[in-house]
């Protein structure tokens, strides 16, 4: 609100189930549905002229100020009938506020004839505009690119993690007064979770549900059963950055060897998937794009742990067993909490750590 408040453009970045969605929502109903508007832009984003028609046919904001919003007057004109009719919806006394979810999927529309740098367009007419607006994307890499030169107006803000306390709080919530002990749950679920809203929420749903004390690290295995809650979540997140980037199967098949071995090169990376080092750094920067990994010191590894887990166990043509799920979680679990709040439960052989790939005598290209 301060940000609004300020004249600034709130850019809110998260990842899959960081709770986007949910605060815009809540920011709506604070703001009050006369005065503000969310509108999906995924789901709008199909055609210009589509997009238009269903942005007026839910929008309760209408302002003063006439405009032209014919929605079939072709494609660059339906797409500035859209940004004329964000401007004229704010009264001079009462500016309107739109809440765009995933405001970068306009970028749909240049496929189009007319419009080539609609994302571009998009930024400088909100940055000019009397209307507020707060936007959101789950691509943090695009969207800090796309405002690299942009008006000083668009502010980013990254979701934090949430903490210790904001575990225990929601676990409270759900447990619906049941007697657990909060405090190490909640400290086991954050650890875990890394304080991943999403996946934080799953979790809390298994042990507030349960009607006998539960192991969490059980009930983390239990979610990435091949019918689980936390397997649909991250294979949801999984196909939706896929999907979203170039080079399908090759990106697939990197996300494959960083599960296996994280902090790998890009030569090492490029020995493993039998490429040429510029076609490897080539799919490595799609990945980075879509913000599936991340590089530090020339050495890659995934962005979310919880991804990784997931494609340790879902990356094979068959789904893992019973004793695989446990056995990975576990592992995923050991060096995330202290001995003495990692359960009985939970525990697996110890794995073999993977060999050091510096000393696997292939020569280092940057």
């Amino acid at each position: 609100m301060q940000s609004l408040d300020a004249g600034r453009i709130p850019v809110i970045l998260g990842g899959c189930g960081s709770g986007l969605t949910s605060l815009l929502l809540r920011l709506e109903q604070t703001l009050g549905p006369g005065r503000a508007q969310y509108l999906d832009m995924a789901a709008a984003a199909t055609t210009p002229e589509r997009c238009l028609a269903a942005v007026l046919a839910v929008s309760r904001l209408r302002g003063t100020s006439g405009t032209s919003t014919d929605a079939g007057a072709g494609t660059d004109r339906a797409f500035v009938a859209l940004l004329d009719y964000f401007d004229a919806a704010s009264d001079a006394d009462q500016p309107a506020t739109f809440l765009l979810d995933e405001f970068l999927d306009v970028r749909t529309f240049e496929s189009f004839p007319g419009l080539r740098h609609v994302q571009l367009d998009l930024i400088t007419r909100l940055a000019a505009s009397r209307t507020r607006f707060v936007l959101t994307s789950r691509f943090t890499a695009r969207v800090h690119r796309l405002l690299r030169d942009a008006p000083a107006r668009f502010e980013v803000i990254h979701i934090a993690p949430l903490d210790d306390a904001e575990v225990e709080s929601l676990l409270e919530h759900m447990s619906r007064g049941r007697r657990l002990r909060m405090g190490d749950t909640a400290a086991v679920v954050s650890a875990l979770t890394g304080g991943h809203a999403g996946t934080a929420h799953l979790l809390l749903a298994a042990v507030g549900s349960s009607d006998a004390a539960v192991d969490v690290t059980r009930a983390m295995a239990h979610g990435f059963a091949p019918d689980g809650a936390l397997t649909a979540h991250w294979r949801g997140c999984y196909e939706f950055r896929l999907h979203r980037a170039r080079g399908y199967g090759a990106l697939k098949a990197i996300l494959g060897i960083l599960a296996e071995t994280e902090g790998l090169t890009l030569t090492h990376i490029a020995h493993h998937l039998q490429r040429t080092p510029g076609s490897t750094k080539d799919y490595l920067s799609w990945l980075e794009d879509v913000d599936l990994i991340v590089m530090h010191g020339k050495r890659y590894s995934y962005t979310e742990p919880l991804l990784r887990l997931f494609v340790r166990l879902y990356g094979k043509p068959v789904p893992p067993s019973a004793d695989d799920v446990r056995r990975e979680v576990a592992d995923y679990a050991r060096p995330r909490l202290p001995a003495s709040r990692t359960h009985a439960g939970a525990g697996a052989p110890a794995v073999e750590p993977a060999a050091d790939p510096s000393r696997s005598g292939i020569i280092e290209i940057d």
